[in-house]
């Protein structure tokens, strides 16, 4: 789902901050191992210090970035660095991006992500867009859209053992390359199919780019509201990717004969799946917020990210 609202500044805590201070920050998150990220943070926060709007980064990224000794620096990497904060500015590719919205959904400030990898889908700007990006932070001509994320729980004999959450994608996949993984999949507490496969990807309209669309899913436009899950090679005549509600509860059954399997969040966040665990996927509660400078629609972001042909296109008929 995609909820968009103009900002000015884009959370009502960090505006609260702001009036209060008299004075703006913006969080800097960049992966500092690539040469890219070490540059483009470098021309990010001279740009905004010459504004006037203090800039804040992690101290273990601090010491490979060429900073002003007036940025601010913080040592732990928890959401309280966020605090007073209007907007996470986050260089880097897609692992960097979905380490910011994990800031971003714990904190409430809204991620503006900076592609200096390859697709990223969850950014906003690419790297030779870094002055257009400066400029509309300081002058707030972006606006802030949320989310839909998903809440994850792993039972096993009925007792919660793991809680997590994913903005893309949770994905139950087997361990051992020479076992496929043995599941029974269920929607609404009423069981719909099983088979032997690699694994099931449960994701969002969000995270149907990501995995779930190298798995074969379906292409959903962000705005939609709905819950995919996808097998992957599936060793089954039904095993085609399905689309259910949002406020439906998706559950995947790992069999008690089956050798067990492995829960990774956003593939970022992992867990053991011993046999017979049980894991169900519901909308999340609590949504990432993007801060977008573009108004264009997911179908160019589309064709663009994906490079698709789109040559003798005509137009509809005025």
């Amino acid at each position: 789902m995609t909820t968009t609202s103009a900002v000015s500044p884009a959370s009502d805590v960090s505006a609260e901050a702001a009036e209060t201070t008299g004075r703006r920050t913006v969080f800097l998150l960049a992966h500092t191992g690539r040469p890219a990220a070490i540059r483009s943070a470098e021309l990010v926060v001279q740009g905004l210090m010459r504004s006037g709007i203090g800039v804040r980064v992690l101290e273990a990224e601090a010491v490979d970035l060429p900073l002003p000794a007036s940025v601010e620096t913080v040592a732990e990497a928890t959401p309280e660095v966020l605090d007073g904060c209007e907007l996470l500015i986050v260089l880097g590719g897609d692992g960097t991006l979905l380490r910011g919205a994990e800031f971003s959904r714990a904190s409430g400030v809204p991620m503006l992500g900076v592609n200096l990898g390859r697709v990223g889908f969850l950014a906003e700007a690419e790297r030779d867009d870094l002055d257009k990006v400066v400029d509309r932070v300081v002058t707030r001509a972006y606006e802030v859209e949320e989310r839909m994320t998903i809440d994850v729980v792993v039972r096993r004999n009925g007792d919660v053992v793991h809680r997590d959450w994913a903005l893309n994608e949770a994905a139950v996949q087997k361990v051992s390359p020479e076992r496929m993984l043995e599941v029974v999949l269920e929607i609404d507490g009423r069981p719909v199919t099983g088979f032997g496969c690699d694994g099931i990807v449960c994701a969002t309209p969000t995270g149907s780019t990501a995995y779930a669309f190298s798995a074969g899913g379906p292409v959903v436009w962000p705005e939609v509201e709905a819950l995919l899950m996808v097998p992957i090679s599936a060793h089954a005549l039904f095993a085609k990717p399905l689309v259910t509600s949002p406020t439906s509860i998706l559950a995947v059954e790992v069999q008690p004969h089956t050798p067990h399997g492995v829960l990774w969040c956003d593939g970022r966040r992992t867990v053991e799946l011993p046999q017979g665990a049980r894991v169900e996927v519901r909308r999340g509660a609590v949504p990432v917020r993007l801060a977008r400078l573009h108004h264009a629609s997911f179908t160019d972001r589309l064709v663009a990210k994906f490079a698709l042909p789109v040559s003798g296109w005509r137009g509809s008929p005025h």
